[in-house]
């Protein structure tokens, strides 16, 4: 199927299965034109990507575990770092997680001290 198509049976525009293609993450055949051309499985690899992405990895990461990813649903087989990328990725969000906690809490002591000075100066 060409990008057209593809672009309208996934939802995605055709510009973004360009960057997919730069990636790495797609790799259509091109015809005699030069035009790409996608294999049938194609909006399931694009399906896969855009839930990939939807869970944050970085196209390094899908690039590494795509080949992995089998079927129309979400599974990967436990092919070689699949588990490694995945376990480094939950370990930075939890990282991120945590930093975010720690300014949110920093936050809310400047808010609380902010709130206190306000209740006292109404008060005088």
């Amino acid at each position: 199927m060409l990008i057209g198509e593809l672009s309208r049976r996934t939802g995605v525009a055709a510009r973004m299965l360009r960057y997919y293609d730069e990636q790495g993450l797609l790799c259509p055949d091109r015809d005699s034109s030069g035009y790409r051309v996608y294999a049938p499985d194609a909006p399931y690899v694009v399906a896969r990507i855009r839930g990939m992405l939807a869970a944050g990895l970085t196209t390094e990461a899908i690039r590494e575990m795509l080949p992995c990813a089998t079927g129309a649903g979400p599974g990967i087989e436990p092919c070689p770092e699949v588990l490694r990328t995945m376990t480094t990725h939950l370990e930075k969000i939890d990282a991120d997680i945590a930093e975010l906690r720690r300014r949110r809490a920093a936050l809310a002591v400047f808010r609380d001290a902010t709130e206190a000075r306000q209740e006292r100066a109404h008060a005088r």
